[in-house]
């Protein structure tokens, strides 16, 4: 039996593809404004996040960026559930890249570049981009959602732009060396640690963990790391515009000291740092709506 949830999903994939372009993301941004206005354990995680983002910003400014947070949410909803009608054209003029020659050169010598990514902005539409534009292909790693016919529904979404789907789970590590390997570029949400058990970072000056997968497979497979992120892109006069800025940044130097523990410690706390640099360009598009931060070390 179709989930609830997974209906829900559908529904809002149909509509997406049934009003124009600049009137969903209007739509999308409103409505997720809206929803931040309620009192929810989300709007409260993402207010607690932003304030150690934002230590100087009173409580006014940090509601306001957590309601431009939830509609730079809403309008990443909304551009994925639009991508798989999307024409190489329409990806190819809504995105400018910085550092694409980063993917380059790491191909060139047989292996994908590792992306890693915070929450933030519209990153699926880099990602369309690089599969159907750029004709590369891309592997992710996603957090498996319940029930299954929902996650199902999300990886056959992500597969028709381009993106092969390698859920968190065991099996995960051996499939991101041989897409590594096989030259995709491999992109990981770095800035929560989803499976758990990850590495303790300093991160804005707090302790949090993330992920030790980008350190552990780089110094399996001798991938560059390359810090990214996929910003809505701005102009002057207006709020927001059609287009994206994908900036992707020189390799993290990985530390090799010969212990396996310390390097993969280190290397992910030089990641941690890479990612301040990139929400603090735009800490509004950041929606990591769930606590990062032990409630003590965020007061």
């Amino acid at each position: 039996m179709t989930s609830r949830a997974l209906r829900l999903y559908r529904a809002g994939s149909l509509a997406s593809r049934l009003v124009p372009f600049a009137g969903l993301v209007y739509s999308a941004e409103v409505l997720g404004a809206l929803a931040a206005r309620r009192s929810t354990p989300r709007t409260a995680a993402l207010a607690t996040n932003l304030a150690v983002v934002l230590p100087d910003a009173d409580r006014a400014e940090i509601d306001r960026r957590v309601r431009l947070g939830y509609a730079s949410y809403g309008r990443y909803w909304a551009e994925t559930f639009r991508l798989p009608t999307m024409s190489a054209a329409e990806l190819e003029a809504g995105l400018r890249v910085t550092g694409f020659g980063h993917i380059e050169a790491s191909r060139r010598r047989g292996l994908g570049p590792i992306l890693v990514l915070p929450h933030l902005g519209g990153w699926e539409w880099a990602a369309a981009y690089l599969g159907r534009v750029a004709r590369i292909p891309v592997s992710a790693v996603v957090e498996r959602l319940h029930p299954d016919d929902m996650f199902e529904w999300f990886v056959d979404l992500r597969s028709s732009y381009g993106v092969s789907v390698i859920p968190v789970g065991a099996d995960a590590v051996p499939r991101l060396i041989a897409a590594v390997r096989a030259a995709h570029v491999v992109c990981l949400l770095s800035d929560r640690d989803v499976a758990g058990g990850g590495v303790e970072v300093q991160f804005f000056g707090r302790s949090t963990t993330m992920p030790a997968g980008p350190a552990l497979l780089a110094r399996r497979t001798g991938a560059p790391i390359h810090p990214t992120a996929v910003y809505f892109a701005t102009s002057a006069g207006q709020r927001r515009s059609r287009g994206h800025h994908c900036v992707i940044e020189s390799a993290v130097e990985p530390a090799d000291t010969g212990k396996l523990r310390s390097d993969v410690a280190a290397t992910t706390q030089r990641i941690a740092h890479a990612l301040e640099r990139l929400i603090e360009r735009a800490p509004e598009q950041w929606h990591v709506l769930e606590p990062l931060f032990e409630p003590a070390a965020a007061e």
